[in-house]
């Protein structure tokens, strides 16, 4: 999404100061120690970074374009510019996205969200965690905060606020509109943080992970990290939202009717339903279990693409026409490579060193709470979460593990809070704007409660979540 803050230049004004960033970079003389090669890659690929974050055309297009250059400034070979495309982690992104069309194509989504409905609506807050519990069973397989929030959560959220009277033009019942709308978007953004497949993300994370560290993590074990600090936050925030914006109603009877009016007009489950209901849990056995088994995430999210395209749940051109899933094979791929390459080229253990003399005397675990502080809040900067982890993620874990720090603890941390640090403004990642949109909450009320939630969650994956990972010896 395009960040307010850069409506007022041109598509061209912004391309050309990412070309004069990349330019004044390629220009300047490599630091002793930084190969010309290195450097000549570090100035195309913080172009690019810059390219995500003032977007003067979508991502997928600016990842083409740097991927494009490399070999022709040469910097990489042509097979070294086209290698990330076979990465196992990226795939696993694509084939979730399926799943997502998959809820949203079948309508199981909904079903799900309105059967919770129609037995727990009974109130305000109890709406509220529903709608977490809902979103929580459905995230391991929608990656896409946007599919998920935007495709299933948001339209019926959305069908509640008029069930129950809040109404943006006649401004009745606002503040419980706001209540149900912004603790709908928090179950969003908490699930993205206890799923691996959450958020396409949390997966980017993994993949720099290992191809800058050599070390990894599987969806249980972040699962297993994730859960205790997660389910901590899907119970406390509602109840926080609930007193910080105060509905005015707090019964709400019309929500349990209109999940039942909805679920009669669904009528029973469909024989593709209950197919994707059987591939949905194989699926979530076989990533929870692939330490016994050994098959790769990737290629259990591909069986169950292939399950689904084999009993006709999804046809190959939904599978073509998942634009968003294409479009982060593309960027994803080439950016994932570059920061690879810049790791195999000896700049990142440059950097490391330099910044090690800075921090020298500082505990790793000292110097981990600072620098998640200031990665958490540099998101103010930022309008999408995966512009964040490309722009910080490697800068500050490398300085993290070369101080001592376990890899990791690091990777779980900062992928939560990248998620986490959403909260902050009303553009934060894609699906923000989505329920920011509907117009119950101002900017500023918006930005004040979601600073309050996001030290919310800072204050949890610091407080509870590292000790979790420390008695599962993750740190």
């Amino acid at each position: 999404m395009s960040d307010s803050k850069n409506q007022g230049l041109s598509p061209l004004m912004r391309g050309l100061m990412c070309v004069a960033i990349g330019a004044i970079i390629w220009f300047i003389p490599a630091p002793a120690g930084v190969g010309a090669q290195a450097w000549g890659l570090l100035a195309i690929f913080i172009a690019t970074i810059a390219g995500f974050i003032l977007q003067p055309m979508p991502i997928g297009a600016i990842a083409l374009i740097a991927m494009t250059l490399l070999p022709i400034l040469g910097v990489m070979k042509t097979g070294e510019a086209l290698a990330g495309f076979s990465n196992t982690t990226i795939w696993l992104i694509v084939s979730a996205f399926m799943f997502a069309e998959g809820f949203i194509k079948t309508g199981l989504g909904k079903r799900i969200s309105y059967m919770l409905l129609s037995k727990f609506g009974s109130s305000t807050l109890r709406v509220a965690y529903v709608m977490s519990a809902a979103d929580f069973v459905i995230a391991p397989f929608t990656p896409s905060n946007t599919a998920r929030g935007g495709g299933i959560i948001f339209p019926i959220v959305r069908s509640i606020t008029a069930a129950v009277g809040s109404d943006v033009e006649k401004k009745t019942n606002m503040r419980t509109g706001a209540f149900l709308m912004f603790s709908a978007y928090a179950a969003v953004i908490t699930s993205a943080c206890i799923f691996l497949t959450g958020a396409s993300n949390n997966v980017l994370c993994n993949t720099l992970a290992q191809q800058i560290f050599g070390t990894s993590i599987g969806w249980g074990d972040w699962f297993l990290a994730c859960i205790i600090p997660g389910l901590i936050l899907t119970v406390a925030t509602p109840y926080i939202l609930y007193k910080l914006i105060n509905p005015e109603l707090k019964n709400t009877p019309e929500t349990q009717e209109l999940a039942r009016r909805e679920l009669s007009e669904m009528g029973p489950m469909s024989s593709k339903e209950i197919i994707l209901s059987f591939i949905f849990v194989i699926a979530l056995i076989m990533w929870a279990t692939g330490s016994y088994h050994g098959i790769d995430s990737a290629f259990v999210a591909l069986l169950g693409l292939s399950a689904m395209l084999l009993t006709g749940i999804l046809n190959w051109s939904d599978v073509a026409n998942q634009h968003a899933a294409w479009d982060v094979l593309v960027w994803m791929g080439v950016l994932v490579n570059m920061a690879a390459f810049l790791s195999k080229f000896g700049l990142m253990k440059w950097f490391a060193d330099v910044m090690a003399a800075q921090f020298a005397g500082m505990e790793w675990i000292m110097m981990l709470v600072v620098l998640s502080i200031i990665y958490t809040f540099a998101h103010y900067l930022l309008a999408s979460n995966s512009a964040h982890i490309m722009a910080l993620f490697a800068a500050f874990a490398t300085i993290l593990v070369a101080a001592g720090a376990p890899v990791l603890g690091v990777l779980i941390l900062f992928g939560a809070l990248c998620n986490s640090a959403s909260f902050l403004t009303h553009y934060g990642c894609g699906v923000t704007p989505i329920f920011f949109g509907a117009g119950f909450m101002g900017q500023g009320e918006w930005w004040k409660i979601g600073f309050i939630i996001t030290v919310l969650h800072v204050i949890v994956w610091m407080g509870v979540g590292l000790p979790v990972m420390k008695v599962i010896g993750m740190l």
